[in-house]
């Protein structure tokens, strides 16, 4: 039996700096080693564009983004990138290293989570997503494997390859380039995002993270964009009846297929998960007061009844 071929870039330095030790994981755009910084003697993780991708521009520019995306925000909760290169041809970031696992690993672990779990780790996700949609940025390809659970406890969200400004939300042909369990119905539909497409991956991300399934499947990737399209994602206690009426109420509140009628941005949400942590009466949402039973479709006119959010 032969052994698979050795990954050339392992053992090789990048510009003289970044020494490339071995491979963490791969992804559709790039793979991630694990490296040594030899100028600052610390461990980072280096991003490696794809040899394949590197001739496409759309794929580069990507790639770029994400540097900037990431290094502008300087946020606890997103994952911090320290440098930004191309050697040999091979565009590469060098980005703090981060020993643990994948959200999507821990559920695959535990299949669904404590209420607990998901509060600390739900807090943790809009913190770094606020911090994103206070600078102008959508991250637009929320997922559980993009939340990184550090083995020392701190949790942050990365691959802000997607993200974009919130002035420049149109996908131009390209809406589903996110993964499309969480992508919003304006993405799929119409090909915009915005602060409030972020909010709605959350609360799918959220509700998996209490079902231990998406509220959506399909055998085909479209399938599933339909029901995001046309469909309204369930109350979470339907599949777990561990869940409660706030959690139930807040899913349902990010997930509106309206964009209106969402949270304004993660801002908004994280005051009503915290309220949530804090044992505190969530009251009236502007669209999902708390006199309406779970399950009962919102009328457009009641977007606004609960009026805004001082």
């Amino acid at each position: 039996m032969s052994s698979a071929p050795a990954d050339p870039l392992i053992g090789r330095t990048l510009d003289e700096r970044y020494v490339v030790r071995s491979r963490i994981a791969r992804g559709g755009m790039a793979t991630v080693y694990l490296g040594n910084d030899l100028r600052l003697q610390r461990r980072v993780a280096i991003k490696v564009m794809h040899h394949h991708l590197v001739e496409d521009d759309s794929f580069t520019r990507r790639f770029e983004q994400e540097a900037r995306s990431a290094a502008m925000l300087g946020n606890a909760n997103v994952v911090g990138v320290f440098d930004q290169g191309v050697d040999g041809g091979l565009p590469y970031l060098v980005m703090e290293y981060l020993p643990g696992i994948t959200l999507r690993e821990l559920l695959k672990q535990q299949k669904r989570l404590t209420a607990d779990q998901a509060l600390e780790i739900g807090e943790a996700v809009l913190a770094g997503l606020a911090a994103a949609h206070a600078a102008g940025l959508v991250h637009r390809d929320l997922k559980p494997e993009n939340v990184l659970l550090a083995d020392d406890g701190r949790i942050k969200i990365g691959d802000f390859g997607l993200a974009r400004a919130v002035s420049a939300n149109t996908t131009t042909g390209q809406a589903l380039l996110g993964t499309i369990a969480y992508l919003s119905p304006e993405l799929v539909t119409r090909g915009v995002a915005d602060a409030r497409s972020d909010v709605y991956a959350f609360g799918i991300m959220l509700f998996e993270m209490l079902t231990g399934q998406q509220p959506f499947k399909g055998e085909q990737a479209m399938q599933i964009a339909y029901q995001h399209a046309h469909s309204e994602v369930p109350a979470p206690s339907t599949l777990n009846p561990e869940v409660g009426p706030e959690f139930d109420r807040l899913v349902q509140w990010c997930t509106q297929r309206e964009p209106d009628a969402r949270p304004r941005d993660a801002g908004e949400v994280i005051d009503s998960l915290r309220a949530i942590r804090d044992g505190e009466p969530l009251g009236s949402t502007r669209v999902l007061p708390f006199t309406l039973p779970i399950g009962t479709a919102t009328p457009a006119t009641a977007v606004l009844s609960g009026g805004e959010r001082q």
